[in-house]
């Protein structure tokens, strides 16, 4: 289960606008298994998240992501996230999780927005599917927003090189 660190209502909006937005983030890249690639999330001047860095399959590896481990994105009627996003025509991922462990499930949803326009993206909950260190896992708990405290940007599936995706906000549409 998660820490509940943070308050009662769930934060239904990321919004990278602020400089402030990007604090807690971390990298956590194939090093952790030995490979060379890197990422960070910081902010830009102009209002916006950027995930950026670079993947290598070297010794290896062959993912980058970042994640923020306090944070509530949904509730009970929450059918989908919305992100607003500028990309470079890689294939992206949003990993959320119910667990406040390092290492564990992962839901994952895969987007590719086109390169260098801002576009909103819906990713509705069947899109998203239970990963373990990058492998299905059958009969996994289905995701259940009200649970997730923590969520996740991440880039792999062999894309070798530097990759740069913009963040402006993750909304949770919810069916009220």
């Amino acid at each position: 289960m998660c820490s509940d660190n943070s308050p009662n209502e769930p934060a239904l909006v990321l919004d990278f606008s602020r400089a402030t937005a990007v604090e807690g983030w971390g990298a956590i890249d194939d090093r952790v298994m030995g490979g060379v690639s890197q990422s960070a999330l910081a902010h830009h001047p102009d209002g916006y998240a950027v995930f950026a860095g670079a993947v290598s399959l070297d010794n290896g590896g062959g993912f980058a992501s970042v994640r923020h481990p306090g944070l509530r994105l949904g509730d009970a009627l929450t059918v989908a996230y919305r992100l607003h996003v500028r990309g470079d025509g890689k294939r992206y991922k949003l990993n959320l999780r119910m667990d406040g462990d390092f290492d564990g499930l992962n839901h994952q949803a895969a987007f590719q927005p086109p390169a260098g326009r801002w576009v909103d993206i819906a990713l509705p909950l069947g899109m998203f599917s239970p990963r373990l260190r990058g492998r299905a896992v059958p009969n996994a708990p289905a995701l259940k927003p009200a649970l997730v405290c923590q969520v996740g940007w991440m880039i792999g599936d062999g894309q070798a090189g530097p990759f740069n995706l913009d963040i402006k906000s993750l909304v949770s549409l919810s069916k009220r």
